[in-house]
C-alpha cells in the first residue's frame, strides 16, 4: 500500500469521503462529505458492521479512521484500535465546529439571514423615525 504516498495531499482528501445518512442528506443537500475528527459514524461493512461511534483519529495517508469502541484484542494481551477505511462508514452526525466545512450549508445560511434581518430592521426603524418627524412638522 505504498501508492498512497504518491498521491498528493489535496487529492487524498477525496478518498476520505463517506456517504451521509438520509436526514443529513436532506439537511445539507449533499450525498457525501469528508470525514473529520468528532463526526459520529456507523460502520457498514466488515467485522464490526453496525457499530456506531465517534471518530477519534483520521489517517489521511491510508484513508482510515480510528473509531472509539472499535478495538481488537492482541494475542499477548492488550487492546489495539482497529483502522476502518472511510468508504466503509456512513456519517450519522456531523461535527459542526469547523466553519470552513459548514460554509454553504443550512447553518451558515441561517447565520447570514439573521445578520441581514438585523440590518434591515435598523434601516426600517430609522425610516419610521423620519416619517414621524415629517408628520409632526
Amino acid at each position: 500500500m505504498m501508492f498512497y504516498k504518491l498521491i498528493s495531499k489535496h487529492k487524498r482528501e477525496k478518498l476520505l469521503g463517506a456517504n451521509l445518512s438520509e436526514n443529513l442528506r436532506k439537511q445539507h443537500n449533499k450525498r457525501s462529505m469528508r470525514v473529520i475528527k468528532g463526526d459520529t459514524v456507523r460502520i457498514l461493512r466488515g467485522e464490526y458492521v453496525g457499530i456506531e461511534g465517534k471518530v477519534e483519529k483520521v489517517n489521511t495517508e491510508r484513508s482510515t479512521l480510528s473509531i472509539e469502541g472499535v478495538q481488537r484484542e492482541k494475542i499477548r494481551g492488550g487492546k489495539v484500535k482497529v483502522q476502518i477505511h472511510a468508504s466503509n462508514v456512513q456519517i450519522i452526525s456531523v461535527n459542526t465546529d469547523d466553519e470552513f466545512r459548514m460554509k454553504g450549508t443550512q447553518k451558515a445560511k441561517e447565520k447570514m439571514t439573521k445578520v441581514k434581518k438585523g440590518k434591515e430592521m435598523k434601516k426600517s426603524a430609522v425610516k419610521k423615525k423620519e416619517l414621524v418627524k415629517e408628520g409632526e412638522t
